[in-house]
Formats: structure tokens, C-alpha cells, sequence
């Protein structure tokens, strides 16, 4: 079995639910209360993850290219003030 899916049972595997889908249908039934505080939660669960995710790719050498591109189009003098 899928490691993506609660099983309930010997349901049909159609019928299973992804952790995705268990976790919106959760959602849902916050109160609005409820909701606000995960809003908070998540935003900051979602900017911690980015922070992490471009760091490690700055750290591996992906995001190299960008910035060898920025330093000569400087140098090139095709930057402007903003």
C-alpha cells in the first residue's frame, strides 16, 4: 500500500484518502477561530520551509547562475536605479 494513503479498512483503493485530503477536509471544519490560528501557523510554517529551501539551493550552487547573470549585466551597465 501506498505510503500517501490512510487505508480505513478494507475500503477500495479509490475510496482511500491521501494525507492531503484528510488534512483539507480537517481544515474544514475549523471554526473561524480556528482557522485564523492556523492561517498564522502556516505562513510561518510555509516562510520557515522557503527560507530553508533557498538556502540549501544557494548553498548546493543552483542559484549561481542568477547571480553570475545580475553581476554582468551590473558590469555591463544594464542595470537601472529603482
Amino acid at each position: 500500500m501506498n505510503s500517501d494513503y490512510f487505508s480505513f479498512g478494507d475500503v477500495d483503493e479509490e475510496k482511500q484518502m491521501t494525507t492531503v485530503q484528510i488534512v483539507e477536509n480537517e481544515i474544514e471544519k475549523l471554526s473561524s477561530a480556528e482557522l485564523s490560528e492556523f492561517r498564522l501557523w502556516f505562513a510561518d510554517y510555509d516562510s520557515d520551509a522557503w527560507d530553508l529551501q533557498i538556502e540549501s539551493d544557494a548553498a548546493s550552487g543552483k542559484l549561481d547562475v542568477f547571480a553570475e547573470e545580475a553581476i554582468a549585466e551590473y558590469k555591463s551597465g544594464k542595470v537601472r536605479e529603482i
